[in-house]
């Protein structure tokens, strides 16, 4: 069967996305439930099943954009399961209300996360950071606007050195910050605090998927008595891990690790660049959101509250 064509503002959205014109989890999560809701206020449909057929339609062309992505099918999870209604125009108020619900939770998430997060942090606290991860930055913001001293020892991060971007965003709000090399973090843990690291998403279990070393770091942190907490917006959890889905860790080019003259000059070596690990829930303290923290083993009651039991895909053909 032929999908229903989408509406201009749909597909001019899947292009964009599709192009990576629009990235970033949140501001991709909020362009796909815009045109939803675009969909939802132009289509015309003649009755209640035309227009449910009209908006899975419209989901599976924004899914294929980007179906690894966790916070898209997280936003066409949000406003789909909230479809409901005996008639077009009950179905098109719902779909709008509740992309524009979806949208004003995302402005938002970032501050209230902020806050709850602050809340763990003290006056005169040494944070460790791993990678870069805006939603941990957050936090030490927020504490920093509460008149919290905050200083922070942030790991560089191998191989894209993505620690040197935490540094300088700290140093833009006056945090001092010194830099580790990645085997130094066991050794600096003696001077932090609070573990502090963002995720790629989280699964059901309270798992924590983030960059690479980030679970070594959480062993360290656990073994040394310094708590570790992560930060993540709630459109990083990972609704397909609760009916024991897996989440595939990326595998990166090897040039990120090793240049070529330097592998020749090696010899003939297998090189492997896992972008991620995942950190067992045992070994983080608290996940931290827009909506309050939680023990990692307990994020999967927040999870089902938003989007459903089970890997709901409400965008598929009947």
């Amino acid at each position: 069967m032929t999908d229903p064509e989408p509406v201009p503002a749909v597909t001019e959205s899947a292009e964009a996305i599709a192009a990576m014109e629009i990235r970033g989890a949140a501001t991709i999560a909020a362009e796909a439930a815009e045109a939803l809701a675009a969909q939802a206020e132009a289509v015309d449909a003649d009755s209640p099943a035309a227009f449910r057929a009209s908006m899975r339609a419209a989901a599976r062309t924004l899914h294929r954009t980007r179906p690894t992505a966790v916070s898209l099918p997280n936003a066409l999870r949000y406003v789909l399961q909230r479809m409901e209604g005996h008639d077009v125009e009950a179905l098109r108020r719902n779909v709008v209300r509740a992309a524009e619900t979806f949208v004003d939770q995302l402005d938002g998430a970032r501050a209230d996360l902020g806050r709850v997060g602050a809340n763990r942090l003290a006056d005169g606290d040494t944070v460790m950071t791993h990678c870069h991860s805006t939603d941990a930055l957050a936090c030490i913001e927020a504490a920093v606007d509460q008149g919290k001293s905050i200083s922070a020892i942030v790991k560089e991060t191998r191989p894209r050195n993505q620690g040197h971007i935490t540094a300088e965003r700290l140093r833009d709000i006056d945090v001092p910050v010194t830099l580790v090399v990645d085997s130094a973090a066991r050794r600096a843990l003696d001077e932090v605090d609070h573990v502090l690291v963002g995720a790629d998403s989280i699964a059901a279990d309270g798992g924590v998927i983030n960059k690479i070393g980030t679970s070594g770091l959480a062993v360290n942190a656990r073994e040394r008595g310094v708590p570790i907490m992560t930060a993540a917006q709630t459109i990083k959890l990972h609704p397909e891990t609760l009916t024991g889905h897996t989440v595939e860790i990326e595998m990166r080019d090897e040039s990120e690790v090793i240049d070529d003259d330097v592998r020749e000059s090696i010899g003939d070596v297998a090189v492997e660049n896992p972008a991620f690990d995942v950190t067992p829930p045992r070994y983080m303290d608290a996940i931290v959101t827009e909506h309050g923290q939680f023990p990692p083993e307990s994020i999967v009651t927040l999870m089902r509250e938003l989007f459903g039991e089970g890997a709901a895909v409400p965008w598929a053909e009947p």
